[in-house]
């Protein structure tokens, strides 16, 4: 029984000192650390770059509803413009604005008219543009022209009409402001003018 019982306890610490120089051996462990340490870093990058789509989805987002609330902002003043004007019968400007674009030498102008009035008539007449340029210290006034190469911008409408146009000057040239003035058909005479200058 005595012989048995030892035999016993030594095969048992045998198979423990396998099973720990087994746990313990540097190369497995190193091997296992490294796996999954690679794992961990792998997971974390997945995670980073989730990170990061979700941010720049964001982003977007938060630049596409920022454009959409700027947008809404500028109808509702438009309508409130509008509405206290609905009494009298007469023609505005409510936007007049000049932008150099992104293309050296390049303007876009926009130009928006409101007719007040419950039943205002059918506006019908024509607009024309002057621009003044500066170059080689010289001042100059020139017309702008529409696609039929006329002057003449015709208009025809009742509450109220947009019109956005661009135009190209030389290079080394300098635009000071540009002008519209705004006739009825058949009439010479000028109703209403406005000046503006480029947008910095």
């Amino acid at each position: 029984m005595y012989e048995a019982g030892r035999q016993s306890v030594s095969a048992h610490d045998d198979m423990g000192q396998e099973k720990l120089a087994y746990s313990y051996d540097p190369g497995t462990c190193r091997q296992t650390k490294k796996q999954k340490l690679c794992n961990q870093i792998g997971d974390l990058i997945q995670q980073l770059q989730i990170s990061n789509t979700a941010n720049e989805n964001l982003a977007e987002q938060v630049k596409s509803l920022a454009n959409e609330n700027a947008h809404l902002k500028e109808k509702q003043e438009f309508f409130q413009h509008l509405t206290a004007n609905t009494t009298k019968n007469d023609l505005s400007i409510y936007q007049f604005s000049l932008k150099e674009t992104q293309t050296p030498g390049k303007y876009r102008y926009a130009l928006t008219l409101i007719q007040g009035g419950e039943r205002p008539n059918d506006f019908k007449g024509s607009l024309r543009f002057q621009v003044k340029l500066l170059q080689n210290n010289r001042s100059r006034i020139i017309p702008l022209t529409n696609k039929n190469g006329t002057q003449d911008f015709p208009i025809n409408f009742k509450f109220f009409h947009r019109l956005e146009e661009s135009f190209k000057v030389p290079p080394d040239t300098i635009v000071e402001n540009l002008q519209v003035q705004i006739y009825k058909n058949d009439d010479s005479k000028v109703i209403l003018t406005e000046t503006v200058q480029p947008a910095l």
